[in-house]
């Protein structure tokens, strides 16, 4: 009888962790978005889901009021200062302020080598990870400063945090992630809103898709991830854990954070041959 009723004790404490909550998710339009946006909803929060793929993100949405919950879907370049403080405006306006953006938004860049790397490559690179979460940071804080609480989340990666994990310019957009977290936290002293960084390690996402889909036809597919101490790879939900964590008030303590969620791979040091 006791295991029964801590059971709905720890099953209650769950339901509405983000209930009346007002979140932006980017990227939201598949993997680590998706299932954020669907988290955050789950959990109680009214979501405004931003990707460029119009046609992906009304799907999460799709996805989130057959469920039961509140969203909307936008269509948007998280790049393009006019876009974020579009999308920014629309979500006080429908759902009345803001509590939460989860930044989440990138793209990887391909394996390029050193010497093939271009100057464009770099600046869209930098532009979607780096100065889309610049954007998301510098027009959302304002609407949380006013409330004096709210949480900013940005995706990094371990890429930002170690070598080998990515390519040149997305693990330096990605390093430039975890900088930022850190200094506009102390920008942002005193008035209550949060910024934090996930830094997730290898996720099947449509970004690694090309990565697991080589290593199932080549049978390999059971030695993905197996470099961190828990010898597997993650999935998107594992990250939107964590999201929902920092996005309620759970984490009101958390600030200018960069939380690995990697299996354990940034805590060591292991060997791969470099890259030329």
């Amino acid at each position: 009888m006791a295991d029964a009723v801590s059971g709905v004790l720890r099953s209650t404490a769950r339901i509405g962790r983000l209930a009346g909550k007002r979140t932006i998710v980017t990227g939201a339009g598949s993997g680590i978005g998706r299932a954020s946006a669907r988290n955050f909803a789950a959990e109680g929060a009214s979501v405004l889901a931003v990707d460029r793929a119009k046609s992906a993100v009304d799907t999460t949405v799709s996805e989130i009021t057959a469920a039961g919950g509140k969203a909307i879907a936008v269509a948007a370049d998280v790049g393009a200062e006019p876009e974020v403080q579009n999308f920014v405006s629309r979500a006080v306006e429908a759902f009345g302020g803001l509590d939460a953006i989860y930044a989440n938004a990138g793209i990887s860049g391909g394996l390029v080598p050193l010497s093939e790397q271009t100057v464009e490559l770099w600046q869209e690179v930098l532009r979607v990870n780096l100065i889309g979460a610049f954007l998301a940071i510098k027009h959302a804080a304002p609407h949380m400063v006013k409330q004096r609480a709210g949480s900013i989340i940005c995706t990094a990666s371990v890429a930002g945090l170690r070598a080998n994990a990515g390519g040149n310019p997305y693990s330096a957009s990605k390093a430039g992630v975890v900088s930022l977290v850190q200094t506009t936290a102390n920008s942002l002293y005193g008035t209550g809103v949060r910024v934090n960084a996930i830094c997730p390690g290898l996720i099947e996402t449509g970004m690694t898709q090309t990565i697991f889909e080589r290593a199932r036809e080549r049978g390999t597919h059971e030695k993905i991830g197996q470099l961190n101490p828990l010898t597997r790879y993650g999935n998107p939900e594992e990250i939107a854990a964590v999201a929902t964590f920092l996005a309620s008030d759970e984490a009101s303590y958390v600030n200018g954070q960069a939380i690995a969620d990697d299996g354990g791979l940034s805590s060591t040091h292991p060997f791969t041959v470099p890259r030329r």
